[in-house]
C-alpha cells in the first residue's frame, strides 16, 4: 500500500515544520492531496516560499513563518495539532563543520523545542528527521540500526543526540516519537544552487547548463539514493504506527546502492550529454559508503517503497527537465 491509500480521521491535523523545504513541501503537498488540514511552519532561510505558493490558496493549509529555535513559536503552532513531522533543521556536512554552533542551536535546541512543545499540547505522533549520517565510520554494509560507529561531524552528531531525545521523550513522556533515518532523499523541488546543493540536482542543472560537474572523490562512493515518495511513505506511516514502535529510529532508503560514478553517467545518458567530470578532494566528513538495511521499517512501520532508483531518477529528471 502506497501513502495515498492511508486513512486519518478526517478532522486531523498535520504541522511540518520545515514545510517549505525540500522534504516539507512535498510532505504538505501529499497530505493536503489527501483532504487533511496542514500548517507549515518555516523560518524561509533554507526552505523557498516559491516551494508552497500553490498551497497558499487551499484553505486546509495554514504557513507560519516561525523558526524552531524560538519555545513560544513551538507552543503555539503546535496547539491542536494531532502529528507533528519535524522536517526543519539544517542539512550538509561539510556546512555543519563550517558552522558547529549554528547547526547545535537550530537541529539539537529546535528539535527539543519542538518535542517538548508537542508534549505539553498533547500530539499523538512526533515524527522527526534523523539521517544515515549517525552510522559514522562504521564500515559494515548494509547499515543495520543499533551498529553506529563513531560520528564524523557535527550534522550526524547532532542527528544523534536527537535520536537520543525521542528515545528519552518516549520513555519518560510518553510521546510516540519515530525517527527518520534518511538515506540521500532525492526528488521533485530539490534545490539545485550554491555550494551545499544535494549532488543529483547539481549534476543536472550542471549538465543542462553546458558545465562541467565535479565529483568529490574517486567517485566509488556509493550512497542509497532514496525517491522522495518513498520518505512520503515513511512519514505517514510513522504517524499510524503502534506506540511500541515509539522511540526508535528507522532507517528510511531504498535498500539500493548505487555508485556514484554511474549515478553521473546515468544522468548524462538521460540528458543526452558527453561530458567527463572534474575530480575533486573527498569531503571531510563524509560517509564512503551507505545502505540501508530496511528491514526494521518494514516490520515496525509497515514501509514498502514504491520507488527503486530507477524509477525515481527518471521522475526526478523529467521535473528538473520541466522545470529548470
Amino acid at each position: 500500500m502506497g501513502y495515498k491509500e492511508l486513512k486519518f480521521d478526517e478532522n486531523s491535523v498535520f504541522l511540518v515544520t520545515g514545510g517549505a523545504g525540500f522534504i516539507g513541501s512535498n510532505l504538505c503537498e501529499a497530505i493536503l492531496d489527501m483532504g487533511y488540514t496542514v500548517r507549515c511552519l518555516d523560518n524561509l532561510s533554507t526552505g523557498k516560499y516559491e516551494n508552497i505558493e500553490p498551497l497558499i490558496s487551499n484553505p486546509k493549509f495554514t504557513f507560519i513563518k516561525g523558526d524552531i529555535r524560538e519555545l513560544d513559536t513551538c507552543l503555539e503552532v503546535t496547539k491542536g495539532v494531532d502529528y507533528v513531522l519535524n522536517q526543519a533543521a539544517w542539512g550538509s556536512v561539510p556546512r555543519s563543520i563550517e558552522m558547529p554552533l549554528l547547526y547545535e542551536e537550530i537541529n539539537i535546541r529546535g528539535t527539543l523545542n519542538m518535542m517538548e512543545a508537542s508534549r505539553q499540547n498533547g500530539v499523538k505522533k512526533f515524527v522527526y528527521a534523523s539521517s544515515s549520517s549517525v552510522y559514522g565510520d562504521h564500515p559494515v554494509l548494509p547499515k543495520k540500526e543499533g551498529a553506529e560507529g563513531k560520528v564524523l561531524s557535527p550534522y550526524a552528531l547532532t542527528k544523534k543526540v536527537d535520536e537520543e531525545y525521542g528515545r528519552l521523550y518516549k520513555v519518560l513522556y510518553g510521546l510516540d516519537t519515530y525517527g527518520m533515518r534518511y538515506f540521500n532523499v532525492f526528488g521533485r523541488r530539490q534545490d539545485p544552487n550554491g555550494m551545499y546543493a544535494a549532488v543529483i540536482p547539481k549534476f543536472i542543472k550542471q549538465l543542462l547548463n553546458g558545465e562541467v560537474p565535479t565529483i568529490n572523490g574517486d567517485g566509488r562512493q556509493s550512497r542509497d539514493f532514496t525517491y522522495i515518495d518513498n520518505v512520503i511513505e515513511a512519514n505517514l506511516k510513522a504517524c499510524l504506527a503502534s506506540s511500541e514502535a515509539a522511540g526508535e529510529a528507522f532507517n528510511i532508503g531504498a535498500g539500493g546502492r548505487e555508485y556514484l560514478i554511474d549515478v553521473y553517467h546515468n544522468l548524462c545518458d538521460a540528458l543526452g550529454k558527453q561530458v567527463e567530470p572534474h575530480f575533486g578532494p573527498a569531503r571531510a566528513g563524509d560517509i564512503r559508503d551507505s545502505n540501508a538495511d530496511i528491514s526494521k521499517a518494514r516490520e515496525l512501520l509497515g514501509y514498502n517503497p514504491e520507488y527503486d532508483f530507477a524509477k525515481g531518477i527518471k521522475l526526478a529528471i523529467d521535473w528538473y527537465v520541466e522545470n529548470l
